[in-house]
């Protein structure tokens, strides 16, 4: 008995894409072609990849699977070197390993071997074990980065799960948690997450059956996926590794991964169905089988007989969605004067609510943890750098800094040190611009006056981060100059992060959360941009409290940080687009310190491109390169600052999202 399932779309790509290629006789594959198998032209480039399972037959209980390869042009991919089904799995119905054990997918088989058709079609026939036909089938099938037959032509790493019933139809059911997609906000589209490339791989490989077999708890998928984006306990081969990066994105935010989607049948699986398997990912000072920590219990049986879907997922949603609340509560409204005579600064921070009604600043004081104004000069190429600004906690535990008052409601604060703003009318130096980040004391979702006086905000629990805002200020009392937000905004870095994500909160620092506040441009579709250029207040060209240590400026931290950080790949992840002119306005950056932190610490700065561009390509040969074209590495300020426009990287390179590394030809 065969038993067939058609994807009737993908085979008529196959055979429109091989027909309309070249009609008639004689096809790339060197045969002329038959009445009813027609020749054509195969691709003879692979930029991507493109795998589809078109068709799975049974003969006596044994699966051919049909693939089907096309190039980003649609056209089929002939001579294939790497091709295999890494696994194919069944799915074991919640409960039929044990009373409470949630659906598991079982390992039936593998298969290397395939016969290449020569139209793009590829068959591979796989001998499995214990399959059940009454069963959901995954075949997880995958291209490994090689050549052609040609040995010539590159083809990228591609992979693809797909679902069938045990018959080769549509499945009846499956178990589809989580979305690639969910993963792709941080991990970036197409990119490498240790070993695979979607979630539906490494739920292939990563089964119950594989730990229990090797008698790793950690190495199955649902106590694995928690574990390495929380830092309870280490994770990796040897339990080497840390999730501190992770851990800090994600902040314990279970709807950053499960979000509701109606393509995912199961999403709500993750609160429906608890089980020790999965809990002791993140709770880690549970040991069931000895009852330490929790009841004692062997299995899964009695878990939603106390941890119910409503229950489950509420405790586990309720942080984040408190510290939203609390967030939301409260607003501020900026503004900055600057007196013509003093030149310095005049800020005044008007508190609002949700309905935009003023609050008096008087009724929450008790519950302000801190309140930190920080006025620099110049944004698109600031001046005073991080030693020179004017920076001051105006509030602190409830308490108003005597520099700082409080009038008609609002905290005033002047500015004490000299801003040295020029006096040229529409110089980016004759603007001051003011970053505002505040946070409030809190607890179990409230907030609450701050207790200890001496409190310093050490015990980041205690406090919630609020929206920051930002106010820009001229001397002349003309249009400020402002920084471009067409690179980079913050929407951008919320597809990870999340808007409640609390930056810099800490014992140093306020934190403080991006929202609308900050913007000060808007988009195509009259939509305001929340830019990162409120950074530049503190992340200047001449480094932060370390000089040039660690590359400080925020040309360079960005790219530092996530390129140590190992999650972005991609330019477009972060950059909605290249602002090249933004260069034309740049000084120097510093890049490299001599006696770092000590009282004679001394930067070294380069030229603004070659900064940006050595933040992430840091090779001797790339420097050595960009020196020969004008560039100055790690010189004196000075210096630095004169060849700040001589560099001549854009006579040749010519960036853009799509390849940072375009040249013109």
């Amino acid at each position: 008995m065969m038993n067939i399932r058609n994807n009737k779309f993908a085979l008529l790509l196959a055979a429109s894409a091989v027909s309309m290629a070249l009609s008639g006789c004689g096809g790339s594959d060197g045969n002329d072609g038959n009445p009813g198998n027609p020749g054509g032209s195969a691709a003879d480039h692979i930029d991507t990849l493109n795998l589809d399972i078109t068709k799975v037959s049974y003969d006596n209980g044994v699966p051919t699977i049909n693939v089907f390869a096309t190039n980003e042009e649609d056209l089929p991919v002939v001579g294939l070197t790497k091709l295999e089904v890494k696994k194919a799995v069944q799915l074991l119905p919640q409960g039929s390993t044990g009373a409470g054990d949630s659906a598991q997918w079982q390992f039936i088989g593998s298969q290397k071997a395939f016969t290449d058709h020569k139209n793009g079609n590829y068959s591979l026939t796989v001998e499995v074990e214990g399959y059940n036909p009454e069963l959901t089938q995954r075949f997880n099938v995958i291209a490994s980065a090689a050549t052609l037959q040609d040995g010539v032509t590159t083809v990228p790493r591609t992979e693809i799960s797909q679902d069938f019933s045990g018959e080769g139809y549509a499945p009846l059911y499956t178990k589809n948690i989580v979305a690639t997609a969910s993963c792709n906000t941080c991990h970036g589209e197409g990119q490498e997450i240790y070993h695979g490339y979607n979630v539906e791989t490494c739920i292939s490989c990563h089964t119950q059956e594989l730990a229990d077999s090797r008698g790793k708890p950690q190495v199955a998928f649902s106590h694995l996926v928690h574990n390495v984006h929380n830092d309870a306990k280490m994770y990796g081969p040897n339990m080497e590794l840390s999730a501190e990066t992770a851990h800090a994105i994600v902040q314990d935010n279970c709807q950053a991964c499960h979000v509701q989607s109606d393509d995912l049948a199961e999403w709500g699986n993750w609160s429906r169905v608890p089980t020790m398997e999965t809990c002791t990912s993140c709770h880690v000072n549970i040991d069931f089988q000895a009852g330490k920590g929790h009841s004692q219990q062997s299995d899964n049986s009695n878990c939603v007989a106390c941890h119910n879907a409503s229950w489950t997922e509420e405790i586990h949603s309720e942080n984040a969605i408190q510290k939203k609340a609390l967030i939301d509560q409260y607003g501020i409204q900026t503004e900055s004067t600057i007196d013509s005579t003093t030149k310095a600064a005049t800020i005044s921070i008007q508190i609002v609510n949700t309905a935009g009604e003023n609050v008096d600043i008087n009724d929450v004081l008790p519950m302000i943890q801190r309140v930190e104004i920080v006025t620099n000069v110049g944004p698109n190429n600031v001046t005073l750098g991080y030693g020179g600004k004017d920076s001051i906690n105006a509030i602190k535990n409830g308490v108003v800094d005597a520099k700082a008052t409080i009038q008609d409601g609002k905290l005033v604060y002047t500015t004490t040190k000299e801003l040295m703003l020029n006096t040229e009318a529409g110089a980016d130096n004759e603007t001051a611009f003011t970053f505002v980040g505040w946070a409030m004391c809190s607890e179990a979702g409230k907030f609450v006056k701050c207790e200890d006086p001496a409190f310093d905000g050490g015990d980041a629990d205690k406090y919630t981060a609020m929206k920051a805002d930002l106010a820009f200020a001229s001397l002349s009392g003309q249009t400020p100059s402002m920084r471009h937000v067409d690179s980079v905004n913050f929407t951008a870095c919320a597809s990870c992060h999340t808007p409640e994500f609390e930056i810099h909160k800490g014992s140093h620092h306020a934190g403080f959360v991006m929202s609308e506040q900050l913007s000060h441009a808007k988009d195509a579709n009259d939509m305001p941009i929340i830019g990162v250029d409120a950074c530049v207040a503190c992340h200047t060209p001449d480094g932060t409290y370390a000089g040039g240590t660690n590359k400080g400026a925020l040309e360079m931290k960005l790219h530092v940080v996530h390129g140590e950080q190992g999650i972005i790949k991609d330019c477009a992840q972060c950059h909605n687009d290249f602002n090249l002119d933004a260069f034309k306005v740049k000084g120097a950056l510093a890049t490299k310190v001599i006696n770092p932190y000590t009282p004679s610490q001394e930067s070294l700065y380069t030229t603004p491109i070659t900064a940006t561009c050595t933040s992430c390509h840091t090779s001797d040969s790339v420097k050595a390169h960009a020196e020969s074209q004008g560039a100055i590495i790690n010189g004196a300020k000075d210096v630095a600052n004169d060849a700040a426009q001589l560099e001549t990287c854009f006579y040749c390179h010519a960036p853009v999202i799509e390849d940072h590394t375009a040249v013109k030809m």
